[in-house]
């Protein structure tokens, strides 16, 4: 498996050995990550991917009842002292990555995807969170942009090591995450040119899900994410259930910053990828 990436690529994982659908999407992509478990899940684990893909945690983490903070920091830290200006941190439940183009919405197969991302973001000075959008968040019959800036980035983020913040709480760690880089100053870039299909959350055994169900229609998530940002979080019912409503708007100012001495070349860089027609059983 070749390293085309630039940044590293953690996969945060727990419960979910039989089942590892990200760490098998970006098989199929051939590439490189490394899958992040607890020691007393690593066996299990290794029945159905490779030692070398796999970091154990030296503590059961979960013990904590932080959900996956904790680990979540654990491999920050990793990154910068392997001497990583970034990472990747992604959730275990995406199915398969997606290239928007020409409003069509296509499975994708590269090894460019994550190297598309990180080549985007290094243009500028002052990108803190990076990553790309869900597909039911990117509509096919919508004329929609590359890429937006200054809202939340989830489930599959990249993330500059330097920022002065780290993981916290519990719920809606990363609208947290998110809201604290934009209050400052910093920028986020959610791209569209390239998705993330993924499972429903707290769909799969394993994961938060226990977290999820012990909550009231998630009264709890909401909550926290206002009590952390009264500015400009609210609390609204729809769905059936509580949901988080956040106000964007004010971060609007926040503007990427090019690079100096920066040369972009004219035309489109497709990064070798074609359209080919699939023939799978």
């Amino acid at each position: 498996m070749i390293q085309v990436n630039k940044y590293p690529i953690y996969i945060i994982s727990k419960g979910r050995w039989e089942n590892p659908l990200t760490a098998r999407a970006l098989e199929l992509c051939n590439i490189d990550y490394r899958i992040v478990v607890e020691p007393s899940e690593y066996d299990a684990y290794n029945k159905r991917i490779s030692s070398s893909k796999i970091i154990k945690l030296p503590n059961d983490l979960s013990k904590l009842n932080q959900g996956s903070i904790p680990v979540r920091n654990w491999v920050w830290e990793h990154s910068v002292e392997m001497g990583f200006d970034r990472h990747w941190v992604v959730d275990d439940n995406i199915m398969k990555f997606m290239r928007l183009n020409n409003n069509k919405r296509i499975q994708c197969r590269s090894n460019k995807i994550f190297k598309i991302c990180e080549d985007f973001v290094d243009r500028y000075e002052n990108v803190a969170l990076a990553g790309m959008n869900y597909i039911n968040f990117a509509h096919d019959r919508v004329k929609m942009p590359p890429y937006r800036t200054n809202t939340r980035i989830y489930s599959c983020i990249l993330i500059k090591n330097n920022i002065p913040f780290r993981w916290r709480g519990i719920y809606n760690e990363d609208t947290d995450l998110s809201l604290r880089v934009l209050k400052d100053g910093l920028v986020t870039v959610l791209l569209n040119a390239l998705l993330i299909d993924k499972t429903g959350t707290g769909r799969n055994d394993g994961g938060n899900k226990d977290i999820y169900k012990a909550t009231d229609h998630r009264r709890e998530f909401a909550d926290s994410l206002q009590k952390q940002h009264p500015d400009v979080v609210g609390v609204t019912w729809k769905f059936n259930r509580w949901h988080h409503q956040v106000d964007y708007k004010p971060f609007r100012g926040n503007k990427l910053i090019k690079k100096e001495g920066l040369i972009i070349k004219k035309g489109i860089n497709n990064y070798g990828m074609a359209l080919k027609a699939l023939n799978e059983g």
